[in-house]
C-alpha cells in the first residue's frame, strides 16, 4: 500500500493530528551565533543566526528532539524543519550551496525520530508520517518590493520554479512521506512549486508523493497577501490535484474559523488547518493556552470541517496534546460526493 492510499484510509476514519511550531520550539534553547554555527561553519562570513533550518546539520540533535516531543503529543504528520530551506531564501546567509543537503538531511532527521520514538515507547508508527514542508519563500512573484516601480519583480518564475525543484529531490531523496506547500500568500510562487513538484516527478519517473496544500488569509479582509479571497485560491490550486487543502498561520484559531468553515464548504478534497496559538501581544509573543486553542479547533471538529488540525506559530507539544485530546471522538469531514460529468 503507498503513502496516498494509507493516508486515505486513515483521513476517512479519523481526524489527523499535525504537529505544531518549530520555530517556537527552537526559541526555547535560546541558541547564540556560536550554536548556530557548529564547528562546520565556525568561520563563516556572515551571520547565522537565526537560520533555522542550518540546525539540521549544525545542531541535528535539537531538531530531532523537537519532533520527538511532537511525536509523544499524538502529532501523525510531522513537518521538516526546511521552511527556507531553498536557495532564493538561504541567500539571505550567502549558504544557497547548502540548500539541498539541508533538506536532505531534514527529511532524514524527522524519520529517524519517529523510528527511534516508536522503538524507545513501543508506539505504533504505522500512522505516522512525514511531510516535506515547502514555506513561501521570502520573494514574491505577484508583488514588487519596490512601491515607485510596481511593475518590478525580484525573482521570475523560473527562479523560484528551479530552487523548489531542488529543495523537492532532497526531501524526496531524504524519504518524506508528503510534501506540503504551506503558509502560501502569494498563489504564483505555489504554482512555481506545483510546477516543480509535477516537473520532479516527472523527469525521475518516481511515484508522486501526495501533496498538501495550505494557504494564509493574512487579515480580516478574508485575503491572501496578494489579493486573492479563499475561493479564487482554491480555485488556483485545485490542478494540483492535492490530498489536502488548508489553512495556517497569520491567524489565530477564532480568526480562522469563519474561513475554515468557508473552505469545508467548497473544498473537494481533505481540509486541513493550524493556526497560531492566537494573536501576537506587543511583544510578538502568543499567550493563547492549549486549553483555549484546543477548545476553539474541538467546535470545527464537531461541525464536521476538518480531516487534519494542528498548530502554527506559538503552538507547543501541549497545544498538539490538547488539540489531539479535544478531537479524538470527533468523526472526520466526509469527502463530498461529486456530480459526475
Amino acid at each position: 500500500m503507498n503513502t496516498e492510499t494509507k493516508l486515505r484510509e486513515l483521513l476517512n476514519k479519523r481526524i489527523l493530528i499535525i504537529d505544531g511550531a518549530m520555530g517556537t520550539m527552537i526559541q526555547r534553547y535560546k541558541l547564540q551565533e556560536a550554536d548556530y554555527r557548529g564547528d562546520r561553519y565556525k568561520d563563516w562570513h556572515s551571520d547565522v543566526k537565526g537560520n533555522n533550518d542550518l540546525l539540521c546539520i549544525t545542531q541535528p540533535q535539537i531538531i530531532k528532539a523537537i519532533h520527538k516531543e511532537y511525536l509523544a503529543a499524538g502529532a501523525n504528520i510531522i513537518e521538516t524543519n526546511t521552511f527556507n530551506a531553498q536557495q532564493i531564501s538561504m541567500a539571505d546567509y550567502d549558504m544557497q550551496a547548502v540548500a539541498f543537503e539541508i533538506n536532505v538531511e531534514a527529511a532524514k532527521l524527522a524519520k529517524q525520530a519517529i523510528a527511534e520514538f516508536g522503538a524507545e515507547t513501543g508506539t505504533d508508527i504505522s500512522d505516522r508520517f512525514v511531510a516535506g514542508a515547502l514555506g513561501p519563500m521570502n520573494k514574491t512573484l505577484s508583488l514588487s518590493p519596490d512601491v515607485n516601480n510596481p511593475g518590478y519583480r525580484a525573482v521570475t518564475f523560473d527562479e523560484v520554479a528551479d530552487a523548489y525543484y531542488e529543495q523537492i529531490k532532497g526531501l524526496v531523496e531524504g524519504g518524506v512521506d508528503i510534501l506540503l506547500i504551506e503558509t502560501i500568500f502569494d498563489t504564483l510562487n505555489a504554482k512555481a512549486a506545483i510546477y516543480a513538484v509535477n516537473k520532479y516527478f516527472r523527469d525521475t519517473k518516481k511515484e508522486k508523493l501526495p501533496v498538501m496544500i495550505s494557504g494564509t488569509i493574512t487579515d480580516a479582509s478574508g485575503r491572501t497577501l496578494s489579493g486573492q479571497t479563499l475561493e479564487a485560491f482554491y480555485i488556483s490550486v485545485m490542478h494540483a490535484n492535492p490530498i489536502s487543502i488548508g489553512l495556517n498561520c497569520a491567524l489565530g484559531a477564532a480568526e480562522m474559523r469563519p474561513h475554515v468553515e468557508e473552505l469545508a464548504d467548497i473544498a473537494a478534497c481533505y481540509v486541513s488547518a493550524y493556526p497560531n496559538a492566537g494573536l501576537p501581544n506587543t511583544m510578538g509573543e502568543y499567550d493563547e493556552t492549549p486549553y483555549q486553542t484546543a477548545e476553539i479547533v474541538g467546535e470545527w471538529a464537531k461541525e464536521g470541517w476538518v480531516n487534519m488540525l494542528g498548530g502554527c506559530c506559538g503552538t507547543t507539544p501541549p497545544h498538539i496534546a490538547a488539540i489531539a485530546a479535544a478531537v479524538k471522538n470527533y468523526a472526520p469531514r466526509p469527502l463530498p460526493v461529486l456530480a459526475e460529468a
